[in-house]
């Protein structure tokens, strides 16, 4: 399965990329779920889990702006749109999983985040969201302690 959902995270990651592209270009008639449900017929026999894939597919669209007001103190000398589009859609993919895909151990989801950063981003991509997420993963676990203790 992990292979697979590795695959499910390439196709939401191209789909993500071109949905914004699309709507940066004033194409509002792209829908994230068409574009997937594209995306997917290449690779149709190979993904099982495709109900994870179109849902982390959606739940990042749908909370775009909300994952970007979280990323951006972040790394407050990176303004969100100077970021490369490719960083910016893994960065968001990794933070929406951080926060809202409970099945996922966060250390997957960094790693995972790596590696696409690695097969589709520049030289520094990796590194940098490695370091954004790894930031974002400490904030959230002492939110969490802090909220333990003070119950």
């Amino acid at each position: 399965m992990a292979s697979n959902r590795h695959l499910g995270r390439i196709i939401v990651l191209q789909s993500l990329f071109e949905f914004e592209f699309r709507q940066d270009c004033g194409d509002d008639n792209s829908s994230i779920e068409e574009i997937v449900k594209r995306n997917f017929e290449r690779y149709h026999d190979l993904i099982e889990d495709k109900k994870f894939t179109v849902e982390l597919a959606k739940g990042v669209s749908d909370k775009a702006a909300e994952l970007d007001k979280k990323l951006q103190p972040i790394a407050p000398e990176w303004p969100i749109d100077q970021i490369a589009r490719i960083d910016r859609n893994i960065l968001r993919i990794g933070l929406y999983e951080l926060l809202y895909e409970k099945d996922v151990p966060p250390k997957v989801v960094i790693n995972e985040s790596v590696e696409l950063a690695k097969a589709f981003g520049n030289i520094n991509s990796s590194k940098f969201i490695n370091g954004v997420l790894g930031t974002a993963l400490s904030q959230k676990d002492t939110k969490k302690t802090k909220t333990k203790k003070s119950k």
